[in-house]
C-alpha cells in the first residue's frame, strides 16, 4: 500500500493543492517558504500517531491566509492510497472505515481530515437566503474556533480540489449562497473511533537537521535513547538484574569512601553551627546517583564517534555539523527499520531536507542508497544535487504565486522518451530550473556568462534577485526542457532565447569571387536556412502555451551585442586578442565602421580565436552600468519576470540616478526633483507611467529608458 495522492485545501499556505506520489522514492522540491514543511505536517496529521492530538487542536492560524476571513470555511486534508492488500484484516479496516465498497474488496481508498464548523453553524448557514451578504456577515461575526470540529472520514468519492464541489458543500462566501443540506455523503463516512490507520502503519518522520547536538541532549528527541528504549523491552529482566545489582553496589561503594563521609559530616556540622539544631535537617547524606533502573541506565548512555583522528572517538558535540547530522539521520533510519519489523500494513518514511550541512556527494549517495522494500519514502529538499538524482516522474514541485503555494507534477502527460530526455538534462546545474520562480533558456556559453552580468549592471539587481534562473541548454534542443513549462505541468514562465543566424552579408555568389569567399557565403546561407527552420519549429511548439515565450537574436549573440550599441566593449579587447598593431588597427576600423558585414565578421573571428566562452568572460570584464541590453534579451527578462514591484522599480531608478550622479550628468536640482517623484511613486501617489516619464525627463539618454519601454 502506498500514498498515491495528497489534496490540501485551505491549510496554511495552501489554498488548493494536489500532489501525486508513486511507489518507492518521491521528492518534494521547492524554494524556502514554498510549503514543504506544512505539507509534511499535513501528512503527519493523518498518519503519525504522535500527531493525532494535534489534529484535534487546529485553530485559526492553520487556515490559509488568502481566505481573508477563515470563519465558515473548511480545512481539508485528503490522502488516497493504492495497491491495498486483499488480506481480510486490512480490507476490514478500509471497508469499515476508509474504503469505497464495491463488493470485491478495495484496491484504492481515501482517508480524510476535515476541520469544519459544527452542525449548529452549518445549519444556520444553510438557512441564509441566497445572496444575503448582510445575514452572512452577521452570522460569521459570532463564529469562534470553538465552533469547529475535526472529523476523519473515508469512503469519499469527492474531488476535494474541485472549486465547484467546495462551493456546493461548504458554500459560496463571495455570493452568500449555501446548500440546504448540512451532510454530504461525498465527503465520506466518519471513521469509527476504534479504527485507526495510524496504529496500523509504520510511520517515521525525520525532521530537518538544524541543531542536532541539542536533539541528542534531549531525552525526548534523542534518537539513540529511542532505539535503546525500544530494545529494552526485548531484554530479559534476568539479564538486567545482575547489572542493576552491580550499579547498586557501585553506588554504595562510592558513598562509603572516607573523603565522602568526611565531607558529609562537615556539611552537617556547619549547618548546625549556622542555623542551630532546631532548624537544621534531621539527616543528610551524599549518595551516588548512578541510575539503577533500565530506562534511566539507557538515558545515561552516550554515543562517541571517530571522525577525523584515527583511534580517537569524541562526543557528538565534537563532530562537524555534517558528521553530527549524518549520525542523527542514521539513527532515525535505524529507528524506522525497527518499526518496519512490526508487520504494519504499510511503511512510510518522511525525510525533511536531509541536505543540511552534508557534503554534496553524501547527499546524492544517501538518496541513491536509502531505499527499503515495501516502503514509500518522501523527501523534501531544496538541494539541486538531490533533485539531480530524483526521477522526474516522482517529483512534486512547489512554487509561490500571489500569496499562495501551488504544487506541480513535471512529468504529467509526457511520454517515456520525453521523460528520459528531461532526466538526462537535469544535472545539478540545470535542475535549478525546478526551483526557480521563472526561467530563461539559452543555447550557449556566451549567453550564460554575459546575460547575468549585463542585467546586474543595467538594473543594479541580479537575475537571482528577480527569481530568474538562466539555464544553458548547450544546444538548440530547447523542446526537451521547455516541455516542462505547461498548464498541466510546471506553471511558471519560461523564456527561450536563441539565434536566428540570419546572414549579415549578401550571400549571392558574384562572378570572380575566390573559393574561400564563396565557401563563407555558403555557410552563412546554410546557417540562415537552419535558423529560419528552427524558428518555425520553436514557434509551433510554443504556440498556445501561455507559459512559454520565444526571443531571437537576429544574427548571433556577438553580432547583436555590437548592434545594440556595445562596440566599445569589444574594441576594448583588441589589445588582448591581437598583438600585431596592423591587425589591431584594421580590426578597430572594421568594428567601428557601422557596417554589419565588417563588424559582424570581425567579432565572430575574435570569438572563434579566443573560444566563445573565454571571449564572453573577457567581454564581461568590460561591462559597466552603461551597457546596452539587446531588445530581444530585454523582452526575455520581462516575459520571464512579468511584473516589477514598485519597490523594485524604485531600487532600479535610484541605482541609475546614482550612476549618473557619479558622472555629473544630472544637475542637483534634477536629482532632488526626481528623488521626490520616487517617494511619491513608492507611496502610491503617482503611477508607473508617471515615474517612467519622470525618468525620461531627468535622464533622457539613460539605457534604462529602453528597458522600461517594454514594461507597462
Amino acid at each position: 500500500m502506498h500514498i498515491s495522492k495528497l489534496t490540501v485545501v485551505n491549510y496554511r499556505n495552501f489554498a488548493n493543492a494536489t500532489l501525486i506520489f508513486n511507489k518507492g522514492i518521491n521528492t518534494i522540491i521547492g524554494e524556502n517558504g514554498s510549503g514543504k514543511t506544512n505539507l509534511f505536517r499535513a501528512i503527519r496529521l493523518l498518519l503519525d500517531d504522535n500527531m493525532v492530538r494535534s489534529a484535534f487542536k487546529l485553530d485559526e492560524s492553520d487556515f490559509h491566509r488568502g481566505l481573508g476571513s477563515w470563519k465558515g470555511h473548511w480545512i481539508i486534508i485528503s490522502l488516497e492510497f493504492e495497491e491495498i492488500s486483499q488480506e481480510e484484516a486490512i480490507q476490514a479496516l478500509f471497508l469499515h472505515g476508509t474504503g469505497v465498497i464495491d463488493g470485491s474488496g478495495v484496491g484504492k481508498a481515501t482517508y480524510n481530515l476535515i476541520f469544519r464548523p459544527k452542525k449548529e453553524i452549518r445549519l444556520k448557514l444553510s438557512k441564509i437566503p441566497a445572496g444575503d451578504k448582510f445575514a452572512l456577515a452577521a452570522l460569521l461575526m459570532g463564529v469562534d474556533i470553538s465552533d469547529y470540529e475535526t472529523i476523519f472520514t473515508g469512503r469519499s468519492s469527492a474531488d476535494f480540489a474541485c472549486g465547484s464541489f467546495y462551493k456546493h458543500v461548504v458554500g459560496d462566501f463571495t455570493n452568500a449562497i449555501f446548500s440546504d443540506e448540512t451532510e454530504f455523503p461525498e465527503i465520506g463516512a466518519k471513521v469509527p473511533g476504534f479504527l485507526s490507520v495510524t496504529k496500523e502503519v509504520s510511520f517515521t518522520f525525520i525532521q530537518a537537521l538544524r541543531d542536532v547536538v541539542s536533539e541528542f541532549h534531549n531525552n525526548r528527541t534523542n534518537p539513540l535513547f529511542s532505539l535503546l528504549k525500544s530494545k529494552s523491552g526485548e531484554i530479559d529482566s534476568h539479564v538486567l538484574a545482575p547489572i542493576i545489582t552491580k550499579v547498586k553496589d557501585l553506588n554504595n561503594a562510592i558513598e562509603l569512601l572516607g573523603d565522602v563521609q568526611t565531607v558529609r559530616s562537615d556539611i552537617s556540622e556547619t549547618i548546625k553551627d549556622a542555623a542551630g539544631e532546631t532548624y537544621s535537617p534531621t539527616s543528610l547524606s551524599i549518595k551516588s546517583d548512578l541510575p539503577d533502573e533500565a530506562e534511566k541506565l539507557f538515558q545515561s548512555l552516550r554515543l562517541f564517534v571517530g571522525e577525523s583522528e584515527p583511534g580517537y572517538e569524541g562526543n557528538i558535540s565534537e563532530l562537524s555539523l555534517g558528521g553530527a547530522n549524518l549520525i542523527f539521520l542514521t539513527l532515525k533510519l535505524l529507528e524506522f527499520k525497527y518499526q518496519k519489523t512490526k508487520q504494519s500494513i504499510a511503511n512510510f518514511l518522511l525525510i525533511e531536507e536531509p541536505e543540511a550541512h552534508i557534503h554534496t556527494h553524501i547527499q546524492k549517495t544517501l538518496f541513491d542508497r536509502i531505499a527499503y522494500a515495501d516502503t514509500q519514502i518522501i523527501y523534501s529538499t531544496h538541494s539541486t544535487h538531490i533533485s539531480e538524482v530524483s526521477k522526474i516522474q516522482n517529483v512534486n514541485i512547489l512554487g509561490r504565486s500571489k500569496g499562495t503555494c501551488q504544487a506541480f507534477q513535471p512529468a504529467t502527460g509526457l511520454q517515456p522518451t520525453e521523460i528520459g530526455n528531461i532526466q538526462r538534462y537535469l544535472d545539478a546545474v540545470r535542475s535549478n530550473l525546478l526551483f526557480a520562480k521563472s526561467v530563461i533558456l539559452v543555447e550557449g556559453d556566451a549567453e550564460e556568462i554575459l546575460i547575468p552580468i549585463m542585467v546586474k549592471n543595467l538594473l543594479g539587481i541580479s537575475l537571482d534577485e528577480l527569481g530568474i534562473s538562466l539555464i544553458n541548454i548547450r544546444s538548440t534542443g530547447f523542446k526537451n526542457v521547455a516541455i516542462l513549462f505547461h498548464e498541466t505541468r510546471i506553471r511558471k514562465k519560461c523564456a527561450i532565447v536563441t539565434d536566428l543566424d540570419s546572414a549579415f552579408i549578401n550571400t549571392l555568389p558574384l562572378p570572380g569571387e575566390v573559393s574561400t569567399r564563396l565557401e563563407f557565403k555558403r555557410k552563412c546561407l546554410a546557417s540562415q536556412v537552419d535558423g529560419a527552420r528552427r524558428k518555425v519549429a520553436i514557434e509551433a511548439f510554443a504556440s498556445g502555451n501561455v507559459w512559454l515565450s520565444t526571443h531571437y537574436a537576429c544574427h548571433t549573440f556577438e553580432v547583436d551585442f555590437i548592434a545594440a550599441g556595445n562596440v566599445d566593449n569589444v574594441t576594448a579587447l583588441l589589445d588582448t586578442v591581437y598583438s600585431d598593431q596592423a591587425t589591431i588597427a584594421l580590426s578597430r576600423s572594421e568594428l567601428t565602421s557601422g557596417d554589419k558585414e565588417l563588424y559582424g565578421k570581425r567579432v565572430l573571428t575574435m570569438a572563434a580565436q579566443e573560444g566563445k566562452g573565454w571571449f564572453a568572460i573577457l567581454l564581461g570584464k568590460t561591462v559597466d552600468w552603461q551597457i546596452a541590453l539587446p531588445i530581444y534579451l530585454r523582452d526575455a527578462v520581462l516575459n520571464a519576470h512579468q511584473s516589477f514591484s514598485p519597490e523594485t522599480i524604485v531600487n532600479i531608478f535610484s541605482y541609475r540616478l546614482r550612476c549618473n550622479v557619479e558622472l555629473a550628468t544630472v544637475t542637483p536640482a534634477d536629482q532632488a526633483s526626481f528623488r521626490a517623484q520616487l517617494i511619491l511613486y513608492r507611496t502610491g501617489a503617482i503611477d508607473f507611467a508617471s515615474i517612467k516619464a519622470a525618468m525620461i525627463t531627468t535622464l533622457p539618454n539613460d539605457q534604462i529608458n529602453t528597458f522600461m519601454a517594454g514594461l507597462t
